[in-house]
């Protein structure tokens, strides 16, 4: 009998698991569309273009952005009070490197390169470790250090646009 539940159990947390796996990508896919959704409503159309069409293509976005908002998807992570200390830091830190990206790209990719450095087991040779940065998250729970590094994969993409 205790086999049996025990082995329940077991196939009950691999399938938490699954539910959890499957809610991040989710989370992170609602992510990628609103930003689209977004990138759409604020481009410049080319001029050839008609106003019409313009008007047209803007509804259009604002009624996917709409429907995008409808979609919920949370996954929460157990903190303590240090835990979640470090994370908010953590997102400061990160937001704050994300607005320098456009002020001075170059700057941005050597601070980008020490908190990548920080998240990782190998260090790219050649730039440092930021020290204050690694001590953050090393001070974050499990999930939070992947949501982080995932985070700064993000901001990756954007500097290699600008370059």
């Amino acid at each position: 009998m205790i086999n049996r539940l025990t082995s329940l159990l077991d196939q009950t947390e691999l399938r938490v698991e699954r539910l959890r796996q499957d809610a991040l990508r989710i989370e992170g896919e609602r992510r990628s569309l609103l930003s689209t959704l977004d990138s759409v409503k604020h481009s410049e159309l080319p001029a050839e273009v008609s106003e019409c069409d313009k008007d047209d293509l803007l509804r259009y976005a604002h009624r996917l952005l709409a429907r995008a908002t409808t979609v919920q998807v949370e996954v929460r992570t157990e903190r303590n009070a240090k835990q979640e200390d470090a994370y908010n830091q953590a997102n400061v830190l990160v937001d704050q490197l994300m607005a320098s990206v456009h002020n001075n790209a170059g700057m941005a990719r050597l601070r980008w390169q020490g908190y990548m450095n920080a998240c990782t087991s190998q260090p790219n040779s050649g730039t440092g470790i930021d020290g204050n940065f690694e001590t953050v998250v090393l001070g974050c729970t499990l999930d939070d250090q992947k949501r982080i590094k995932k985070r700064l994969q993000g901001i990756d993409d954007i500097l290699r646009k600008l370059y």
